[in-house]
C-alpha cells in the first residue's frame, strides 16, 4: 500500500477543513436512536428479523420500511446479514448479495459522523439487497459516538493519512476478495462519509462511480482533476453546513475539470437521509434513494 499511496495524488485541504467539518452531520442535535447500538452477528442470520419489524432480508426496503428500522428500540434492531471483516489491522462490515457470487459490483461504505453504527449497517445491507457487494469501512477505530460531543471528538482524532489507507485498502479488498472480485467499485457516503467518498474519488483512478451525501466540498478544479469516476452529489437546499452557493461552486468545479457528474438537490436539511436524525425527510431521502439506486446502476452493473 505504501508504494501504491505514494503514487496518489494526496488530497490537500486546510487542516481545519477536511475533518471538522463543525455543523455538518449533527447540528448540534442529538439521535432519535442511540445510533452506537450495535446487534451486528458475525454472519448471515436467518431471514425473520423482529417481531412487528420488517425483515431486511426479504426483499428491497421501501423508504418506509428502512425509516421503521430506525425507530425500533435497540434490543429490537435485527441483526444484520453481513459479517465482520478484518482489513490491515482494521474491522469492517461486509453485505454480500445473497444467491449471488463474484464478480460482484461493489461498493465501498463510508459512515457519518457518528461512526460505524446500526444506521450505516442497515444501509450496507440495504445496498447489498441491491445487488452489491457493500463493505462498510470505520474510520473511527471501533468507536461510535452516541452524543453530537462525542462524534466532534471522533472526528478531530482521524488521522488523515491512516484514514485514505484505509478507504484504499477497503476498495483493493472488494477488488480481490474471491467473494466479491468486484467486476466495478464505486463509493458512497453521508456527510463526513461524503467528504471521504470524494476523497476517495480524487485518490483512486480505478473507482467506477462515487456518491456524495451533503459532504464537505473541493472545489478546485485542478484538485477535482484528479477524478475518474462519474459524481452524484446529493444535497439540500436548507443546509447551512454544506450551502448552496458551495455547491453551486462544486457543480462548476467539476464541470470546468471535465468530470461527469449529476448535482441533486431537495428541499431538505442536513442529514436528510438519516432516519435516527432529526431533520430526516422521509420525501426527499425516497426520493434521492431512487435516483442514487438508478445511477449506481447505470455504472456498476452491467448492461441487460
Amino acid at each position: 500500500m505504501s508504494q501504491r499511496l505514494s503514487q496518489r495524488t494526496t488530497f490537500r485541504l486546510a487542516a481545519a477543513l477536511s475533518v471538522l467539518v463543525s455543523a455538518a452531520c449533527g447540528g448540534g442535535e442529538t439521535p432519535v436512536q442511540d445510533p452506537a447500538s450495535s446487534k451486528t452477528a458475525d454472519a448471515a442470520p436467518a431471514d425473520q428479523g423482529a417481531k412487528g419489524a420488517p425483515s431486511p432480508h426479504t426483499g428491497m426496503l421501501s423508504e418506509e420500511a428502512f425509516k421503521a428500522l430506525h425507530q425500533l428500540s435497540p434490543e429490537k434492531v435485527p441483526p444484520g446479514r453481513g459479517q465482520k471483516v478484518e482489513i490491515e489491522g482494521t474491522a469492517m462490515y461486509l453485505s454480500l448479495p445473497e444467491g449471488k457470487g463474484a464478480p460482484l459490483p461493489a461498493l465501498v461504505v463510508i459512515h457519518e459522523w457518528w461512526g460505524l453504527n446500526d444506521n450505516i449497517r442497515h444501509w450496507t445491507d440495504r445496498l447489498a439487497e441491491d445487488g452489491y457487494a457493500a463493505l462498510a469501512v470505520d474510520l473511527y477505530g471501533g468507536k461510535a459516538a452516541t452524543t453530537p460531543d462525542e462524534a466532534m471528538a471522533a472526528m478531530k482524532a482521524v488521522d488523515e493519512k491512516k484514514a485514505l489507507a484505509t478507504v484504499l485498502a477497503a476498495h483493493d479488498f472488494l477488488e480481490k476478495d474471491p467473494r466479491v472480485k468486484a467486476s466495478k467499485t464505486g463509493s458512497i457516503g453521508w456527510c463526513f462519509g461524503g467528504a471521504w467518498s470524494l476523497k476517495l474519488a480524487l485518490n483512486e483512478p480505478d473507482l467506477d462511480a462515487a456518491v456524495i451525501y451533503y459532504g464537505h466540498l473541493v472545489t478546485d478544479p485542478a484538485q477535482l482533476k484528479t477524478i475518474k469516476a462519474p459524481i452524484l452529489g446529493v444535497f439540500g437546499n436548507k443546509d447551512k453546513a454544506i450551502t448552496k452557493e458551495s455547491v453551486d461552486d462544486f457543480e462548476k468545479g467539476l464541470k470546468t475539470a471535465g468530470v461527469e457528474h449529476t448535482i441533486l438537490r431537495y428541499d431538505a436539511d442536513h442529514a436528510f437521509a438519516n432516519p435516527s436524525q432529526q431533520r430526516y425527510d422521509e420525501k426527499a431521502a425516497a426520493e434521492s434513494w431512487e435516483k442514487v439506486r438508478e445511477f449506481l446502476a447505470a455504472k456498476l452493473k452491467p448492461a441487460k
